[in-house]
């Protein structure tokens, strides 16, 4: 089948992310025709120039106005449309639907979340005034939603250690044998000058990745540059696919992370992990981020509960810090559970099922 995947990009990385990978999981796992229109063509370019070649060639990423642009030559119409993430479909293009001689099937693909009342509203019909179905498809965690975004599975042990990539190797030097490491990709609003510096007065040796653009957070609003003691060292990675990343959240110890794709992929890296979710004004974050917690603590002890709702809400890391152990070893175990609870392929899989 043919798949057109529309994808505007309202955050730097995270809309393009998923639409990336979700394109790879249907062309290499499923054998699907895939394209992609992208209003932001240079970064989704820019995710995808780190995967396999041949897959490069396989999905076809397409500039926004390349879907109605040819008037002459329409686009040739899918069996699938997803509005990722509710994006409207261009006016042209949907009228070039109407007049197709087989319809489409749209798909609305909803934001990741795990709060219970997506149960009711997954695979729900939103008829339109033009006839053409179209659904709700909503991502989660639970077995009646849509699964989660898998592809690839990052393996584990210490083969995958020793692969370090090209575009890592000069930083990774660098790196302090004894030290603990954290990789950290977040959101402007975040504490991070604070954080650190309390993370500094543990007296742990941490060496601290900055992911491409986040040491000019540090002095996001002209402070004094950070002072840090001796025993943290800050490193700036370059920017990198979403498989070098991957490889980076498997080699440390504790990761901040944002947005849906790296937050799945922290969990499947079985690390402790800070999500920062997108923050949103009506603060209806707060309600997703809680609704997580409540399934990913739901055997934790107590202690380990208090300890990472602490961390996740950006409580200073001496209040938590001492939980790390505890919760690595939880990190493993919900490693296993999403890996078993996704075990018929995730979100591309049951899309598959659907559309049949």
């Amino acid at each position: 089948m043919r798949w057109d995947i529309f994808c505007q990009i309202v955050d730097n990385y995270g809309d393009a992310g998923i639409c990336w990978r979700l394109a790879r999981s249907l062309s290499s796992l499923h054998g699907q025709e895939v394209r992609i229109f992208c209003n932001d063509l240079p970064t989704l370019n820019l995710l995808a120039s780190g995967s396999d070649e041949a897959l490069g060639h396989q999905i076809d990423l397409q500039p926004w106005e390349a879907s109605h642009s040819n008037a002459r030559h329409p686009v040739q119409t899918p069996d699938v449309v997803i509005e990722a993430f509710g994006c409207d479909l261009p006016e042209r293009y949907l009228a070039g639907l109407f007049i197709a001689p087989v319809k489409p099937i749209i798909i609305n693909l909803e934001y990741l979340s795990a709060e219970p009342w997506i149960s009711d509203f997954h695979l729900k019909a939103s008829p339109q005034s033009h006839g053409i179905p179209k659904y709700f498809f909503f991502p989660g965690f639970q077995d009646d939603v849509g699964g989660l975004l898998l592809d690839p599975i990052p393996p584990e042990g210490s083969e995958v250690t020793r692969l370090i990539p090209k575009s890592l190797k000069s930083i990774w030097l660098k790196l302090r044998p004894k030290a603990k490491r954290i990789s950290i990709f977040c959101y402007p609003g975040a504490p991070l000058r604070k954080w650190l510096e309390d993370l500094g007065n543990l007296g742990e040796h941490v060496d601290v990745l900055l992911t491409h653009g986040h040491a000019e957070l540090l002095n996001f609003y002209g402070e004094k540059p950070i002072e840090l003691p001796a025993n943290i060292q800050l490193l700036s990675i370059p920017f990198v696919s979403q498989d070098e990343y991957d490889w980076v959240l498997s080699q440390c110890d504790f990761n901040i992370v944002r947005g849906e794709d790296s937050f799945i992929r922290a969990q499947l890296a079985g690390k402790p992990f800070i999500w920062h979710i997108y923050p949103q004004e009506d603060r209806a974050h707060e309600v997703k981020l809680a609704a997580f917690l409540d399934l990913y603590l739901n055997n934790a002890s107590q202690e380990l509960r208090l300890a990472t709702i602490a961390a996740m809400t950006w409580a200073m890391p001496s209040s938590w810090f001492k939980s790390l152990n505890a919760w690595h070893g939880h990190s493993k175990a919900w490693r296993a559970h999403i890996l078993k609870n996704q075990e018929d392929g995730g979100l591309a899989a049951r899309l598959m099922r659907f559309i049949a």
